[in-house]
This record gives C-alpha cells, structure tokens and sequence, in this order.
C-alpha cells in the first residue's frame, strides 16, 4: 500500500486537531441537570474534588461528587441564572478565604466576603478552606491554660490553648452565652477570636456582634456567618473557613480561639447536600462519612511545637441536643472526637443556676495540665464537696433529723453551688476567682447567709481592691498561692468577714 506524504501529513494534522479539542473538552463541560443548588456536569474529566467550577453569570460552584460519567457540584450562589446545557469551566483552584489581620474586627460570609457593609477586606492572603491537619511530630502538649473568665469552667472543666472542648446541651441553656463569655474574657490575653454562625437567624447573629463590640472584643474578633436563610453548600463550608482564618495566625506563632455554633445545624446542611447529591443515606439519614465531617474540622485545632511557631488553635464546637439526649448519633461523634465536653442541663437553667454546667457529665480530659497553679490547689475539692452535696440533698428530703456533720455538708455544698453561678457577659479575671473559691472551699462562708453570698462577693473584692491591690496582683503574676499570698488572703476575708457579718 503506497501513502503518499501529503496523505500522511493531513492524516497528522487531523489527530493534532482532534489532541487538541480534547484538552479543552477537559476543561469545559456542559450542565446537564440543575436542581435544589445542585449541578450535573458533563465532560470535567480532570475537576477535582473541591474544585471551584466557574458557571455562567458569575456564579461558582464546588466539585463534591465525582462519577463516571459527570460531575456533582453545588452552586455557592443563586442557581435561576444557570440552565441545561449551559457551559461550566474548571478554574484549576480549589474554595480559598481571604487571611491575615484585616479580617479582625469584620464579619464575613463563607467566602470570607464582607457582609458588614465596612467596605471591601484588603488582603492579598489567601488560603484554601480544607486542609489536612497537622501531624503529631509538629504538635506539643496543651499546657497553657485559655481562661473563660466563668468560675465553674476554670475550676472544674479548664480549657487549654490549643484543646477542643464541645460545649452541648438543649437549646436555650446559654451554650453560645458561655462562647461569647470566653470571647470577651480573652480582651488583653493576647488571643485572636473566631466565631462561626452556621444556619443562624440574622438577627441573632446582629445581637451577638453588637455585644462583642460594646465589650471592646470586636477589636480582636471576626465574625464568620452563614445564617438560616443562605444555601446549604455555604452553610456546609462556614465552619471550613473559619478554621483557615484562624490556622493563618496560628502558624505565625499567635493563639486562636475558633467557636463554631452550632455543629448541629453543620451537619444537617451536608445531610441536605448528600441526599441532594443521591448519596447513600445511613443512620438518621446522615450520610456515613458525617463523622469524618467533624474529625477532619476539628483536629485542626493544635498546638505547635516551638520550632513551627508555637502557636495555637483552640476549638470550642456547640452541639444542640434533644431532650438532654447526649447519646445521639451527631453527639456521640463529635464528644468522641473532642478532649472534653461542658454539658449544659435545662433543669438547673430553669432553676435560676446559670451557667447550668453539669459538674457531673462534664469533662476536660486535658485536666489540671491546664490551669494555673493557684486554681488547682484550691479546686480540686469542688467537684468531690459537689456531689457529696447532690447525693446528701437527695437522701436529705425522705429524713428529718440530720446530725451535725451532715448538716454542714449540706451548707457547705449549697455554698459552693451558689458562688459558681455568674451573670452572664460577666466574665471574672482569674485572680478574683482564686480570692472566691478559696473562701468557699475553706469554709468561709458557712455563717453567710445564702441569700447574701453574692453580695459578700461583690463586697469582698471591693474591700481587697481598696484595702489589699497587691493581693490579687501577685496571684496574677506567681500563678500560685504560696504561704505569704495564704497569709494575706486568710487575713484580708477575716478583716472584711467582720464588718460583713
């Protein structure tokens, strides 16, 4: 068979043509589906899982299925403007958020987009939304303690920089209270703060910047929302972007707190994608890899080792449960992945003690590694005088006569239960802590009447502010209380006992 060369030539071109429609056939593909926030696309052989996609009339979307034979996105903007057969393009990047220090003070969608109306972020720093979290080799041990400024969580269930404590309980027993409490606390701590609104009312979310700014905590703060009314997808990578924010500090050495409220509503919104994605729905119709929805978010938080910059990611999520049930499936998964949980109880909250922190459900499996030195000497007894004080008070109500010891169990208890509770946007620095616990758990107050505790508070530090300011200053600065401080403290709450009483 003879060919002749021109033959050969043309043959050539024609494969160097149809080479080179194939390239853009993989960066371009066609819509063939678009419902509920969701796409099919045709012909994207090369997107990539999180992939931003680049739709007509400016709207983007995010690869969240890859199948054989298309490609499942959500829509991170308004879907009437996208229809069948339209043309969607690869952009190569994956969801980034703007970073860095113009962000504190703003309040930001899921796409780091001012929606403050203070006018636009100016940032060249970006980072991408997921990110795999680091390893052991570049971690230490959590040891600082981060201070919520809330008696019954720095005694009893202390939180550490670079710990996650799950905060859950019903809705309206004060789990975002005791988040925007922790916030306000850290004012002069040296600690950059994160709060991520997933699937909230925008009104509430308002209420809660406008409390941040009157206590000054907006100044270090930003504000990361995806209220109730905004798509699911956006909903789904709230969280996402508010830990890049954050990781951007921490690997320059600085200390974050992120509070993501509320990993409840996070995990409907992905349930909404799944099934809307056609994936397999398993228990309570959450997809099976839910789990890793959380682990892979909050196993971020860390804190580094000096030599990667020493700084550190705290993750406080909010969990809402049904009827006090914590053995549900969302709540079991994220106590599991977290060091700790402050179980908050509708019960106490409806009986006026606020915050209702459960002493007994509540855990720091990062313990008295971190807290202060002062604070562990005086508070270990607390949880132990708690609930001697819950089970006498339970056997108290069948007996009349209770002899002397048990009657003063029962004072002391009820004692301690009512210098734990604390207004709320109140938080108190730790030293005044220290002064307050330590009056109580050396029985102190036992001849204080129950209704005055509070005001013997308020009055105390007054007196010890006036009278003795180098005691809570030097509790600040040796973070222990030696034989002279105990000197000074026993005298100082005598001096002030007898003009009290």
């Amino acid at each position: 068979m003879n060919l002749r060369p021109e033959e050969i030539s043309s043959v050539i071109k024609e494969q160097i043509k149809r080479y080179s429609a194939e390239l853009d056939v993989s960066d371009v593909g066609t819509v063939i589906q678009v419902a509920d926030g969701i796409a099919r696309v045709h012909g994207l052989e090369k997107a990539m899982q999180g992939e931003l996609l680049e739709f007509p009339g400016e709207v983007y979307g995010m690869v969240l299925n890859l199948e054989e034979d298309n490609v499942g996105a959500v829509l991170l903007g308004d879907a009437r403007s996208i229809n069948e057969g339209d043309t969607v393009k690869t952009t190569g990047r994956v969801v980034e958020v703007p970073v860095g220090d113009a962000l504190l003070g703003r309040v930001v969608n899921s796409l780091g987009q001012p929606v403050d109306g203070k006018g636009p972020i100016a940032t060249d720093k970006y980072r991408q939304i997921e990110r795999v979290a680091s390893g052991v080799i570049t971690r230490k041990s959590v040891s600082v303690p981060l201070q919520t400024g809330i008696k019954a969580i720095d005694a009893m269930v202390p939180i550490g920089r670079g710990q996650r404590e799950l905060i859950i309980g019903d809705r309206q027993t004060g789990k975002t209270a005791i988040a925007i409490d922790t916030i306000i606390n850290q004012k002069g701590q040296g600690v950059k703060c994160i709060y991520v609104a997933i699937g909230q009312k925008a009104s509430t979310v308002a209420s809660i910047v406008r409390t941040l700014e009157e206590s000054g905590a907006m100044a270090y703060t930003t504000v990361v929302v995806s209220t109730a009314s905004e798509l699911a997808p956006l909903q789904y990578i709230a969280p996402y972007s508010g830990c890049a924010i954050g990781e951007e500090w921490m690997e320059n050495g600085e200390d974050v707190l992120v509070i993501y409220d509320d990993l409840t509503k996070h995990a409907t919104a992905y349930r909404t994608l799944s099934l809307l994605l056609k994936r397999p729905p398993g228990r309570e119709a959450y997809p099976g890899d839910v789990f890793y929805l959380h682990s892979r978010l909050l196993e971020r938080a860390a804190r580094m080792s000096e030599e990667y910059g020493g700084g550190s990611l705290t993750a406080l999520p909010i969990i809402e449960t049904q009827a006090g049930d914590i053995s549900a499936y969302i709540p079991t998964n994220v106590i599991s992945i977290t060091d700790g949980q402050i179980f908050l109880e509708t019960e106490m909250f409806n009986a006026g003690f606020r915050p209702a922190i459960n002493a007994g459900l509540s855990v720091s499996r990062v313990g008295g590694s971190a807290q202060i030195k002062a604070i562990k000497k005086i508070a270990a007894p607390i949880r132990v005088e708690l609930a001697q004080y819950r089970e006498l008070a339970a056997f108290s109500q069948f007996g009349s006569e209770l002899d002397a010891d048990t009657k003063e169990k029962l004072a002391q208890g009820e004692r301690i239960k009512e210098i734990l509770k604390q207004p709320q946007y109140k938080p108190m620095p730790v030293e005044y802590q220290v002064i307050i616990i330590y009056a109580a758990t050396k029985k102190y107050l036992l001849d204080v009447e129950l209704d005055r505790i509070s005001d013997f508070e308020k009055e105390l530090f007054a007196f010890i502010d006036t009278k003795y300011p180098e005691l809570p200053k030097s509790i600040k600065d040796k973070k222990d209380i030696d034989s002279e401080i105990e000197e000074l403290l026993v005298k100082a709450i005598t001096e002030f006992k007898e003009q009290f009483v």
